[in-house]
């Protein structure tokens, strides 16, 4: 049920506050008041009074001289009205929190005064106000959630909603609120999908083994072929063994699930293929709210980062055009990947790497107090830029605040960055760059970065950002890399980067695609989303 009590509009809120509404229009022409102009008044008095403690609404209600918009005689407030009943009645169905629109419905016609009315025309504008924004740019503030979502939010304030309401179509305004990105009403889609499902028994049994191969028979195989029959994965199938459609069906799975896909139903296999539904309906939810959080211009061009798919892909006109592995900050605490947008502006290729003062007090003092030649290839420069004899300092004399040295690694093959590094400046310090630590592109979870994007296709996603503004971006990359030399690149037209984090996508065709959690945000998120007054349902078909 939707509680009133969790978000910055709901404080101080009637439940069902709207409800006497439908009661208005006959309450306005059935009462006889001693005077219009103390009709007025005292409406216009318990209007400001009750937006006192809402700056935005009590804004809007002055500009418009608290003319009431939705407890009027006329038509158009009572089509807002209608209008707003009908969304909040399908709040739930972009998983917001529910609004019990029939004991709304049941209240709305025991006005008593006009004083009341006045009262009552400000909930519903605060009401209007909040569904608003929870529709247009999610429930949560993300950073109250968790410190590495640094995403900000471009919330539209009260009175800016109200004033385009009203000069609006009300029924074309509330549906122009959620976002317009295809992917939100793909997951929303496949949530009433799920819900009905899960009215139905969901996907079964889960499957008793701990792994499974080809060839094996019994009990256990028929559960997984009956739980993938269900996800959709298999056709209908009496087969008793772990036979080659088996087979197929599980690598299917696999390739949706961000799982090495060789048909096997190993450990990890198992345990996702035995994730509930009710697990799989949350990430969604998750999902949506986070649609919400990005409900912004991405850009014709632009890049797109999914931390939990462990890939960076490049977008044109919605269509992705380049894709590449990646690999991601570390889980701990102060090396994960954090999620924003920003603009790469320019490319650096054969890279200086200027090693962070975290990185260098925290990992290599230590190694210098053991041993001054520790990590030879790395090197010490004072405050005046020059470089510094290690045998002429006493490194055990330091320690991390004290410590007065940079540390840079001079562009070569070796370097930490690798021959290349994607560049949109910006507070936390990430980027995109290359690395000559190839090898972990091939594990399935990719996290072992300090937090910049690991790129496993560096110089072909060098090429492509490139091509916009060169007829041949793969010899002007490499006529720079020749040199040897650090050589900044800058691009014509910025694009713009988006580092997100999505356990749930929902794709144009094929199947939903679900990845691990693997900083644990969007366990934070659903928590979040519950104590606000989202909850799971189940839908008959």
């Amino acid at each position: 049920m939707y509680s009133l009590t969790f978000s910055r509009r709901r404080r101080g809120l009637l439940a069902g506050a709207f409800a006497a509404a439908l009661g208005v229009a006959s309450f306005m022409t059935t009462t006889a008041p001693a005077s219009a102009q103390s009709v007025v008044s005292g409406f216009a008095q318990a209007v400001a009074e009750a937006a006192a403690r809402d700056s935005e609404v009590a804004a809007f209600y002055r500009a418009n001289g608290y003319r009431p918009i939705w407890t009027g005689q006329g038509g158009e407030d009572a089509q807002r009205r209608q209008a707003l009943l009908k969304v909040l009645e399908r709040a739930e169905d972009h998983g917001l929190p529910a609004y019990d629109v029939d004991d709304l419905k049941r209240r709305m016609a025991n006005i008593a005064s006009m004083r009341e009315m006045g009262r009552v025309e400000v909930e519903l504008a605060q009401l209007f106000v909040s569904y608003a924004q929870d529709v247009n740019s999610g429930v949560l503030t993300p950073r109250k959630v968790d410190s590495g979502i640094v995403r900000d939010i471009p919330r539209q304030p009260g009175d800016v909603l109200l004033a385009a309401l009203v000069k609006s179509s009300p029924t074309a305004f509330l549906k122009s609120l959620p976002p317009k990105h295809p992917e939100y009403a793909r997951l929303m889609k496949e949530k009433l999908r799920l819900e009905a499902l899960l009215a139905r028994g969901g996907w079964g049994e889960t499957v008793p083994a701990k792994s499974l191969k080809p060839g094996q028979q019994g009990s256990a195989v028929v559960a997984l072929r009956n739980r993938l029959i269900r996800m959709g994965y298999l056709s209908r199938s009496a087969s008793r063994s772990y036979d080659g459609s088996i087979q197929k069906a599980v690598q299917a799975f696999q390739e949706d699930h961000g799982l090495t896909a060789d048909g096997v139903a190993g450990a990890g296999t198992i345990a996702q293929i035995n994730t509930s539904l009710e697990k799989r309906l949350a990430a969604i939810v998750v999902a949506m709210e986070r649609e919400r959080w990005t409900n912004i211009t991405r850009g014709k061009r632009h890049v797109w980062v999914n931390l939990t798919d462990f890939s960076a892909k490049i977008v044109d006109g919605g269509r992705v055009s380049f894709e590449s592995r990646s690999v991601i900050g570390k889980n701990v605490s102060d090396q994960r990947s954090p999620e924003f947008s920003d603009e790469m502006e320019h490319l650096v290729i054969n890279p200086t790497w200027n090693v962070p003062r975290s990185i260098a007090t925290k990992e290599y003092l230590p190694m210098l107090k053991r041993n001054p030649n520790a990590v030879s290839h790395l090197k010490l420069i004072d405050s005046r830029g020059r470089v510094v004899n290690r045998g002429a300092v006493n490194f055990s004399a330091y320690n991390a605040k004290t410590f007065p040295f940079a540390i840079k690694q001079p562009p070569s093959s070796r370097n930490a960055l690798g021959l290349v590094k994607f560049m949109f400046p910006n507070k936390h310090n990430i980027y995109l760059h290359d690395t000559p630590s190839k090898s972990l592109f091939n594990r399935e979870v990719r996290a072992f970065s300090h937090g910049c994007i690991r790129l496993g296709s560096p110089f072909e996603f060098a090429y492509a950002i490139l091509s916009k503004q060169s007829d041949d971006p793969k010899g002007e990359f490499h006529r720079h890399l020749k040199t040897g030399r650090e050589t900044r690149v800058n691009l014509e037209q910025k694009v713009p980067v988006h580092i997100v984090y999505r356990t749930a996508v929902a794709p144009a065709n094929g199947q939903m695609q679900y990845r691990r959690d693997v900083y644990g945000r969007d366990a934070k998120v659903w928590a979040a989303l519950k104590n606000a007054g989202v909850a799971l349902r189940s839908v008959e078909g």
